[in-house]
């Protein structure tokens, strides 16, 4: 598991889960994957998220954002 902090903004207004839904898009596509493979768990009211990303390796994660901790 993956642990750490990855900062992130969008443009969408946080009306209706707009800005959720552009989050999950924007990770989705930075690590060319599908949308149905990140998952907002905790945190969809607040400015702090909690993201699971699914089928993808740490090592690849690592490569795109070194800066989380494994």
């Amino acid at each position: 598991m993956i642990e750490g902090d990855l900062k992130a903004r969008v443009s969408a207004p946080s009306v209706g889960g707009a800005a959720n839904q552009a989050l999950v898009r924007l990770i989705a596509e930075e690590l060319e994957i599908s949308r149905s493979a990140v998952r907002l768990v905790a945190g969809a009211a607040g400015r702090r998220k909690l993201i699971v990303v699914e089928g993808i390796e740490p090592d690849r994660l690592m490569l795109r954002w070194p800066g989380l901790r494994v």
